[in-house]
């Protein structure tokens, strides 16, 4: 059983039997029939993925591999906080008048900030010190920006990232203030793998360890019973990444560029129902 297989089991079913629920609350997300969308949750889940020994993408159901990387490129490579760049559709909900999610995500990596070096965004200035100055202990990216929060549609969820440079290893912690399991857990963790390896191809390492660090975990109480079919489904072995040897730019990466072989995986039938 992969990794990624693995902490889903573990982590779903601790929330589960040891998670705290938020009924006796009023809560602010809703089913599309309005009523209220309450949460079972564990606090302060720790996941470590060793990208040398495998790529952690979920077998017990399928994830969307195109989707993923699709969005992780909108927001780190395009620095972009407008819908029309994304192929997925997946943040039409959120979008204003403008068709942007506001000053979130990718806006929040494209500001510039001046710096010794000349004036670089986040991005470039990560792009930078991997290059310059591996061993940096300040090498962070943050959009959790608080004097903007009140323009963005919806305050980043998976908001920073800290990289270190051990030996020749690049190790990236993710934090994230809040994670939908079933929705969300596949997802990030298979995209932020992609960052942590193209982020070593262009800086000469090789990918590490990546850290998930998830504050408030949590099942949608509609979600549970989708979540205890998918636990019950026997896992595949973990597939093996592909990444086109010809890449060695952040900015010339593409979809097509990232490729799975062997990937088998359960189908999720049915509609999850989204709380809004």
């Amino acid at each position: 059983m992969g990794c990624a297989d693995e902490l889903f089991i573990k982590n779903c079913k601790n929330i589960l039997a040891q998670g705290v629920w938020d009924t006796e609350s009023s809560v602010r997300p809703r089913w599309e029939d309005g009523t209220q969308a309450h949460t079972v949750k564990c606090f302060g889940l720790t996941n470590r993925y060793d990208l040398q020994k495998e790529f952690p993408i979920l077998t017990l159901r399928r994830v969307p591999f195109a989707n993923c990387i699709d969005e992780m490129l909108w927001i780190w490579q395009k620095k972009s906080n407008n819908i029309s760049g994304l192929s997925s559709r997946i943040w039409d909900a959120w979008a204003d008048e403008n068709g942007t999610i506001g000053k979130a995500y990718g806006y929040q990596l494209a500001i510039r900030h001046k710096y010794p070096e000349g004036e670089l965004d986040q991005v470039d200035r990560l792009l930078y010190d991997l290059k310059n100055n591996p061993r940096s202990r300040r090498m962070i990216v943050n959009m959790y920006n608080h004097a903007d929060l009140h323009e963005m549609r919806l305050y980043p969820c998976a908001y920073s990232m800290t990289l270190n440079v051990s030996g020749n290893r690049l190790n990236a912690i993710l934090n994230q203030r809040s994670q939908d399991m079933l929705v969300a857990n596949g997802w990030n963790v298979c995209q932020y793998s992609i960052l942590v390896h193209m982020l070593a191809r262009v800086s000469g390492l090789v990918p590490g360890e990546l850290l998930h660090v998830i504050a408030d975990a949590h099942i949608y109480d509609r979600h549970i019973p989708l979540v205890e079919k998918i636990l019950r489904n026997p896992s595949f072995d973990s597939p093996t990444l592909i990444i086109n040897p010809e890449k060695t730019d952040f900015y010339s990466f593409e979809i097509s560029d990232f490729v799975l072989e062997n990937y088998q995986a359960h189908r999720l039938d049915g509609k999850i129902p989204v709380a809004i």
